[in-house]
């Protein structure tokens, strides 16, 4: 069944887009509609769907990564099978592999890198306590999430540990690839510990500690070369630490550490203490104990060393004469021992010899077949570049010509690198069918959406006609939030947003509150999402501004070309507040807070206060109040004459 953008993995995962692609699977961002989340799905290849043992170890890998959870892991959601399509829910992890890291920053900080090694290990350690092993530690499978979170994903080659597990072939990418894995022996957990110890290497150095022409000349360092100092490169790295990667990267699985809980406790050392000297690189396990020998062994061969020959025992002559025959024949004797163990020596050096001879062959063999260049060691004809050498002939023999031959199983590399993704694929199958393309995705400013930004190997390399490409496909451009610096210095808020790969460009304005020089706002505003490269505007403050303007005279206008007025002198519009009025149209300014040509301070504010028209349902008028009539007076106009008790009148 082909996998289209938008169909329904088990009516319940949608697929949105594809991510990426391995050895097995391919990987794509889908929707879980039922818990209504972002997902990581990877669904087995259509091409290895129908092969019983592929889909046996991809069923193993989902049973063994299901078994685990630990924040350092990628979590492991969901395993099923929907219409021939094997697939595996797994945990959506937004951010950048730690290869893309490194190659960004050359190269990491100490205190960076031993954060990020803690994590891996502590997702190791976690995985080992269930005896599964990853067996393809390396940066391209380490995630940092935006969040900074550390996550090691990719457990496609991992398998439970058990006592006789004995790698078949050599597993994971050459360059972090354990000695006992380029050999095809036996790998456990320390393996795991080999492989973290050169991505150390490789976060500390910017590189790693091997690197060759091919992948058999890769696999043979590991087994017998000795990597560059780590304080070559970066002086500035502790000796203790130096140590700790060269303990992880020893040749023999015993001397390495024994487990990632002794690592991470080193690490952990490493940063409190980083001249000390705690790193003990003579630990050793022996593979077998030594037997003690009992009390009568060792009285056997005690005894056995005093029997004298039966000639002696059986001699009868004088004991003066049989005592120099004895010492003619201990001198004879010693003779015969010197010689023996001389040539018992030439033997066992012969021999030894011999034996080194015979693994080598046998380590060479094992890989030149693993990464089928078998043909090339037998043909020497069919190197690139070489002329086969023509047989002995006669001088009166003509010689024939040599016919040059082309090595049918290698072609030369072709360059994608701006292409979009689907035209590299198609211009890539040109040349072979069996190529394995793997992707990759990296932000990128200087590439359009699905154009490719690298490629590997690169441009005229001569490859294999089966060989891995890995493709860089641009995703746009990274988008990330803006910092928050207000109150900041310029040289501090410059210096924080160009580390983080924004364009600066700054402004100045005057401010009540913030001093003089420091950063009063960014335009777009802190927190928001924008592209990377993108300009931010940094406003900085001039401080107060003491400065005094005449207040305009704004009674008469309306709200908006007060307004207008106001910000021509640099001055705000404060409340605006609304009234009737019967001398004023609806919106017009009947009344401000500052009275006009007033001096006022820059950027203070004006309330004003706007007309709504007449009001339509006025206050009566209040009636006046009836006035009593007054009493009247005795004819004469003069005063009532008051009268005592009883009608009389007053005396």
């Amino acid at each position: 069944m082909e996998i289209k953008i938008g169909m329904f993995i088990n009516d319940r995962y949608e697929i949105l887009e594809k991510v990426g692609s391995g050895g097995m699977a391919d990987v794509y961002k889908a929707k879980c509609h039922r818990l209504n989340r972002y997902v990581a799905i990877k669904i087995l290849k259509a091409e290895y769907a129908q092969d019983k043992n592929f889909v046996q170890k991809f069923r193993g890998e989902a049973q063994s990564a299901a078994g685990l959870s630990h924040p350092n892991i990628v979590n492991v959601y969901d395993v099923g099978e929907d219409n021939g399509l094997y697939f595996i829910v797994m945990e959506l992890v937004e951010g950048i592999t730690l290869k893309r890291f490194i190659e960004r920053k050359g190269r990491l900080e100490v205190r960076e890198a031993v954060g990020i090694a803690i994590q891996i290990a502590q997702g190791m350690e976690a995985a080992h306590a269930k005896h599964i092993i990853h067996r393809d530690i390396k940066p391209q499978n380490i995630i940092i999430s935006r969040e900074g979170k550390v996550k090691v994903t990719d457990f496609g080659i991992a398998k439970a540990a058990t006592s006789n597990t004995v790698t078949q072939n050599a597993l994971g990418s050459v360059h972090y690839l354990s000695p006992e894995q380029a050999r095809g022996g036996y790998s456990d957990e320390r393996s795991d510990i080999y492989s973290l110890g050169v991505t150390i290497y490789e976060m500390l150095t910017g590189h790693v500690p091997f690197a060759g022409d091919n992948t058999v000349s890769v696999a043979l360092l590991h087994i017998q070369g000795q990597a560059e100092p780590i304080r070559d490169t970066a002086p500035d790295v502790p000796e203790s630490l130096e140590k700790i990667v060269a303990k992880c990267m020893q040749k023999k699985q015993e001397r390495r550490y024994q487990s990632a809980s002794e690592l991470i406790a080193d690490l952990k050392m490493s940063i409190s203490n980083p001249n000390g000297n705690f790193v003990s690189m003579n630990g050793s396990v022996p593979d077998s104990p030594t037997k003690q020998m009992t009390k009568e062994q060792l009285e056997e061969i005690n005894a056995a060393t005093t029997i004298t020959s039966i000639s002696d025992v059986l001699d009868d002559d004088e004991p003066e004469k049989r005592k120099k025959k004895k010492k003619k024949r201990d001198f004879d004797d010693d003779d015969d021992i010197d010689s023996m163990n001389s040539g018992l020596e030439k033997v066992l050096t012969v021999g030894s010899v011999f034996a080194v001879i015979l693994v080598g062959v046998a380590v060479l063999y094992i890989i030149a077949n693993y990464f089928d260049i078998f043909k090339t060691i037998i043909n020497p004809g069919s190197i690139i570049g070489s002329t086969p050498t023509p047989p002995y002939v006669a001088t009166n023999t003509p010689t024939p010509e040599a016919t040059p031959t082309n090595a049918p199983d290698l072609v030369k590399m072709p360059s994608v690198v701006g292409l979009l993704d689907k035209d590299a694929v198609t211009s890539l199958k040109r040349i072979s069918n069996t190529f394995s393309i793997r992707y990759e995705e990296e932000f990128s400013s200087e590439y359009e959406v699905g154009q490719v930004i690298a490629q590997y190997p690169p441009i005229d390399a001569q490859i294999s006609a089966n060989a891995e490409i890995t493709l860089t496909i641009c995703v746009g451009r990274e988008t990330g939030t803006v910092p928050k610096v207000t109150n900041y210095s310029l040289a501090v808020a410059r210096q924080a947003l160009t580390d983080k790969g924004y364009t600066v460009e700054v402004d100045y304005e005057y401010d009540d509150l913030i001093e003089e020089g420091y950063v009063t706002r960014t335009d777009p505003e802190a927190l928001t999402m924008v592209e990377s490269g993108s300009k931010i505007v940094i406003w900085v403050s001039l401080g107060v501004n003491n400065t005094n303007v005449k207040a305009p005279a704004l009674v008469g206008h309306t709200a908006t070309e007060a307004q207008t007025l106001l910000e021509e002198l640099e001055l705000e519009l404060g409340n605006v507040e609304q009234d009737w009025s019967d001398e004023y149209a609806v919106g017009v300014v009947i009344s401000q807070s500052v009275d006009a040509d007033e001096p006022v301070r820059v950027k203070s504010k004006i309330d004003i206060v706007v007309s709504k028209g007449p009001n339509p349902d006025p206050t009566p008028t209040p009636e006046p109040t009836p006035t009593e009539e007054p009493t009247p007076t005795p004819e004469g106009g003069g005063e009532p004459t008051p009268t005592a008790e009883g009608g009389e009148p007053a005396p």
